[in-house]
């Protein structure tokens, strides 16, 4: 199983930088490249939500299931 992370993509839609999302939905730099690099074991739903409400775009938008 293999979730791929695409939120870099969203990002560079929006243009928006990655410090500016972490400061918009409260998160850590840190983590926000955790999660961007695809090795986060788990996201909370409510990062997953502030996420797309910063990006406004859905969670198929930035996460992906490949076999």
């Amino acid at each position: 199983m293999a979730i791929i992370v695409t939120l870099d993509v969203m990002l560079a839609k929006r243009k928006m930088k990655s410090k500016d999302l972490a400061e918009a939905i409260g998160i850590t730099t840190a983590n926000l490249s955790i999660l961007k690099s695809g090795k986060a074991k788990a996201v909370r739903f409510s990062t997953l939500e502030a996420i797309c409400k910063a990006l406004e775009c859905q969670p198929s938008d930035i996460l992906e299931y490949r076999k």
